[in-house]
């Protein structure tokens, strides 16, 4: 890849990040994210691609809708599990899968570092309290499935707790589908390239830059050992109860839609009637009078 390609590719990357709404209001201009300057970005092709796209999305994204009613009409519970390397798209299909949804029905969860005192719990202890009550939906941005990852390659566990890890999954999962928990496991797949095309992305973004923490860094230099524990840990977690379903995500739009088409696939949802809507008629008082908002409490208006 020569200095012109990967610049269209940094740029295409960084257009990728703004809203649906936003990208289809622009079409086909994209907002330099440091300067705010509009230019167009896309070919015809290119164009067209990204109309399918949403096309599709927005579809998919209304039968989530009416999923997200069957769910908690007939009190369905469900635990989505998003894993993969450190920039393959979790955190962007999750956002796409909740962006239409009841966030009282459809939360994540997203759980940072153990502290001291949750290192002395049962390592499945603080997931526990996430779990969805009947008529939810909780997708895990990562999950226990930490300890088979990043805390194998970078050493935070020990052989004895790695290895209790996998005697103790597959009977923690079973316990989950017993009480009438679905639990859906997605592994998100990228090449080598694709991960060091995404990271120098996010270092020339400043809006991204955030995401890059040091152990995102230290992990690209581990490639390798990554792959390894990726690989013992799909092997000894694939179980009939909560098989892993794996993604593949070198191209963000198309693996956003896959997932979710494959998501909806996974439950027997039916449409749920609801009786009409009905704006009543807002009430009127001669005696009511609007107090006029005093001036040092209005916000500036700058735009």
């Amino acid at each position: 890849m020569n200095n012109e390609e990967m610049v269209k590719r940094i740029h295409r990357e960084l257009a990728d990040s703004y809203d649906e709404e936003m990208e289809l209001e622009l079409e086909d201009r994209t907002v330099d994210p440091v300067t705010g300057e509009i230019s167009s970005a896309h070919g015809d092709e290119e164009k067209e691609y990204r109309r399918l796209y949403f096309r599709e999305l927005f579809r998919l994204q209304g039968e989530l809708v009416k999923l997200q009613d069957w769910v908690v009409q007939t009190g369905h519970k469900v635990v989505i599990v998003f894993e993969g390397r450190d920039a393959a798209g979790k955190g962007g299909v999750i956002k796409r899968i909740t962006q239409r949804l009841n966030p009282r029905v459809a939360r994540v969860a997203a759980l940072p570092a153990p502290n001291d005192r949750e290192r002395t719990q049962w390592y499945f202890q603080r997931y526990v309290s996430h779990l969805p009550a009947a008529g939810e939906i909780v997708l895990f941005d990562r999950s226990w499935y930490n300890r088979a990852g990043v805390e194998r390659v970078m050493g935070f566990c020990s052989d004895e707790q790695y290895e209790e890890f996998f005697r103790s999954v597959p009977e923690f999962e079973r316990m989950l589908t017993r009480a009438g928990i679905q639990v859906i496991k997605y592994w998100f797949s990228i090449t080598d390239e694709e991960q060091h095309m995404r990271f120098l992305s996010r270092i020339h973004d400043p809006l991204k830059q955030w995401k890059l923490s040091p152990m995102d860094l230290e992990s690209r230099r581990r490639w390798e050992e990554y792959t390894k524990a990726k690989e013992v840990m799909l092997e000894r977690t694939h179980i009939p109860e909560a098989p892993w379903w794996v993604v593949q995500a070198v191209d963000k739009k198309r693996a956003r839609l896959n997932c979710i088409a494959h998501l909806l696939q996974q439950m027997p949802y039916q449409e749920v009637p609801h009786p009409p809507v009905i704006l009543p008629e807002r009430e009127r008082h001669e005696d009511y009078s609007r107090n006029p908002v005093p001036d040092n409490m209005i916000v500036p208006e700058a735009y």
